[in-house]
């Protein structure tokens, strides 16, 4: 081949050594974290979403069902000994509203008999029947309208529960009373009017009427109901 012989490839140089590689710099450790303090142990939790069980509303306008007591009658109300006297003497006080009422309008009608000319033509029974009427219509204003005085003499001195008990008695006793008032009466005007054989039977007849409905009844309800409330 035309050219001088082919040199031979110089020999590359020795590369040099890479140099030792700088050792990399170790990291710093990480510094170990602060422990947490322990938590404070809470409370547990309440479960979400649960309300508290609402108290069930009593219905409006009814009295607390009645409690037994010591002796195992019921109660109808809660309320102190001056409350239970006030509403007890509210009570009484329209019952004898209604008996006075009557009584007194009886007991004018029965005074002007006397001035009537018939009266001196009575015999002497009827005359008799006549002042005991009069006398027992007296008598039983004087007890219904007693509790009237009976509070007036009494009031402010915390003697009402008294006042109320002593008040039933002289309602009652003026009931009887008017009881036999109303008897001597129809005696003395069926036996004016009629002369019959009859009157008394008729008259004893409604005294049984006016006993059943005034006392029996009410004694016998009463009974049977507070033996039923133990």
């Amino acid at each position: 081949m035309a050219g001088g012989p082919e040199r031979p490839d110089e020999p590359a140089g020795p590369e040099e050594p890479a140099g030792p590689e700088e050792p990399a710099s170790p990291e710093e450790p990480a510094s170990p974290e602060e422990p947490a303090g322990p938590d404070e142990p809470s409370g547990p939790d309440e479960p979400a979403g649960q309300d508290e069980p609402a108290g069930q509303d009593e219905p409006a306008g009814q009295d607390e069902p009645a409690r037994p007591d010591d002796a195992g009658l019921r109660r109808g109300r809660h309320e102190t000994p001056e409350e239970r006297a006030d509403r007890r003497w509210g009570e009484l006080m329209q019952e004898i509203r209604v008996a006075q009422t009557g009584v007194q309008i009886f007991f004018g009608f029965l005074l002007t008999v006397v001035f009537t000319p018939r009266f001196a033509e009575l015999p002497d029974t009827d005359r008799t029947i006549y002042v005991i009427t009069v006398s027992l219509s007296a008598a039983a204003i004087g007890a219904l309208i007693g509790p009237v005085s009976f509070h007036r003499m009494v009031a402010g001195r915390r003697l009402k529960p008294r006042a109320v008990i002593w008040t039933s008695r002289l309602i009652s006793v003026g009931l009887v009373l008017l009881l036999a008032t109303l008897t001597t009466a129809l005696l003395l005007v069926l036996r004016v009017a009629t002369r019959a054989s009859y009157v008394p039977w008729l008259v004893g007849g409604l005294f049984l009427w006016y006993l059943l409905c005034w006392f029996v009844l009410p004694l016998w309800v009463r009974r049977r109901h507070t033996d039923d409330n133990r």
